[in-house]
């Protein structure tokens, strides 16, 4: 298996650092999934969220969902990563619809969602395009 680190068609390193932070994004959305998933009605879940037994209880199945959606982030991100060169492509859609879904939870739920999800995807993406 190979990572986008090292293009052997090019025969040129790549920055290692795009990579890595794609990397990084990749397991905070593998996080969100475990948090929204498993963890939404306990103690830690509702402190992380802010929220009440009660609160936790009646959207944790909506909850479920938005981690499941999460993984596949994860997965994509992971997905493109090993492809090496030709899942180029496929790293700067998935930031893509990190960043968005980031801008979308900073607006509709807390700006706190600004800075974990759509932060880093940002960056990531940056890093990543100047890769080349």
């Amino acid at each position: 298996m190979r990572l986008a680190a090292f293009d052997p068609e090019r025969g040129e390193r790549m920055s290692l650092l795009a990579p890595i932070l794609v990397g990084v994004v990749a397991v905070l959305h593998a996080w969100f999934l475990v948090l929204e998933m498993f963890l939404w009605s306990t103690p830690y879940g509702r402190r992380a969220f802010g929220q009440t037994a009660e609160q936790a209880e009646a959207t944790r199945v909506l909850a479920a969902n938005q981690g499941l959606y999460n993984g596949f982030l994860a997965a994509g991100l992971l997905w493109g990563l090993v492809q090496g060169a030709p899942g180029r492509g496929v790293v700067v859609f998935f930031l893509g619809c990190v960043i968005v879904a980031g801008l979308y939870g900073g607006i509709s739920a807390s700006r706190k969602v600004l800075l974990v999800q759509a932060l880093p995807g940002v960056v990531a993406l940056v890093a990543w395009l100047a890769a080349g």
